[in-house]
């Protein structure tokens, strides 16, 4: 994606690097795992939410709106992910049932682990006519964990 130039009391503010997509709405969290045998398994609605989601930033990367300089850029950095949910009805879906999954499958699809993502936005709309997700990744470049703490790595 484009780096932005934007002018704010007389300075040139770079824009983050920033993926933004538009998603179906991933299967609500019931929908999501199954008990087999004992243990908790995916269920195939999850596995194909996870598949649509690879197909779709394949899909991106072939008209050239994912590059690997992006990618990279992406595993290098803090992240921060907005979901943006337009679902048909108000009250019929919690708003962070999707989270969980929308993330791991975005993370997935791009080769990030999930622990790259330090700042996460969740928001509700309705749209009965056409219920999706909007997303949008982005880096930020000056993130840092509280300075009173060590980090051990």
């Amino acid at each position: 994606m484009d780096e932005h130039k934007q002018a704010q009391g007389g300075q040139v503010y770079l824009s983050p690097p920033r993926l933004c997509l538009t998603l179906p709405l991933p299967p609500s969290i019931n929908q999501q795992y199954a008990t087999v045998n004992g243990h908790r398994v995916s269920t195939q609605v999850a596995r194909r939410f996870k598949r649509d989601v690879r197909s779709l930033l394949r899909q991106l990367e072939q008209q050239g709106k994912l590059s690997e300089a992006l990618r990279v850029q992406f595993q290098q950095s803090h992240l921060a992910l907005l979901l943006d949910f337009y679902f048909a009805t108000p009250l019929r879906r919690d708003l962070d049932g999707g989270l969980k999954i929308t993330q791991d499958a975005i993370c997935e699809g791009l080769g990030l682990n999930d622990n790259r993502v330090v700042d996460i936005h969740l928001m509700k709309h309705i749209d009965p006519l056409h219920p999706h997700l909007y997303v949008e990744l982005e880096t930020i470049l000056d993130w840092q964990f509280d300075k009173e703490y060590v980090l051990l790595t």
